[in-house]
């Protein structure tokens, strides 16, 4: 049975990578429209550094969506695949994915309620890597993409606040352009990708519920 928000606390933190079809930078951020054709695929990995759902212990798991944006990101309507960290034991990936799906509340939930078709939930390895805004991400032979981030004036990494959209509500996003960006997506139905110079996030995330 899953946990409801009336008996269920949880805290998680770690550092998000996400890369997508739009080009530098994504209009979705800002509630535009995605460019091209309208539509946006996208993979997005939460890496849970540190965390417990009704202490039980998520620390160093990973959760990661595969996803088609259809129109507007902030209309809803995304048809996505769950991809869980192979490490987790069941009650592991229970606790992700009510966390993640926004069962439990708290600020991924809104994001979460924009997914309208959930095409498959599956454990995959996942490695994913963050040093110096550089990063990379594998979710099994599904997809992988790495990262380089765009720095400011003063060195600092290009970032991103008060955004229409976010992947990481409350915490600054941090703005990179994907060198790769593949994804085998007609395994979930969803379109392939095979890109490189578009957009990346990299960021960190503080939620609670």
């Amino acid at each position: 049975m899953a946990a409801t928000a009336e008996t269920t606390s949880y805290a998680v933190e770690g550092r998000v990578l996400e890369v997508c079809t739009c080009k530098v930078l994504c209009p979705c951020w800002v509630g535009a429209d995605p460019d091209g054709d309208g539509t946006c695929d996208s993979i997005i990995g939460w890496y849970v550094d540190r965390g417990t759902v009704d202490g039980l212990d998520v620390s160093d798991r990973c959760l990661c969506l595969s996803v088609h944006i259809p129109g507007n990101v902030l209309a809803g309507k995304w048809r996505a695949a769950l991809l869980v960290d192979d490490r987790c034991d069941d009650g592991q990936l229970c606790a992700l994915l009510d966390v993640f799906t926004g069962r439990l509340g708290g600020p991924i939930a809104d994001l979460a309620a924009l997914i309208g078709e959930v095409v498959a939930v599956e454990r995959v390895p996942i490695v994913f890597e963050v040093v110096d805004g550089r990063g990379r991400i594998e979710i099994g032979d599904v997809a992988h993409a790495r990262i380089t981030p765009f720095l400011g004036a003063t060195g600092l990494n290009t970032s991103l606040h008060d955004t229409a959209f976010s992947t990481i509500p409350g915490s600054p996003a941090f703005v990179a352009r994907a060198d790769s960006f593949r994804r085998d997506g007609r395994r979930h139905g969803l379109p392939d990708v095979a890109i490189s110079g578009h957009n990346a996030v990299q960021g960190s995330f503080r939620f609670s519920g």
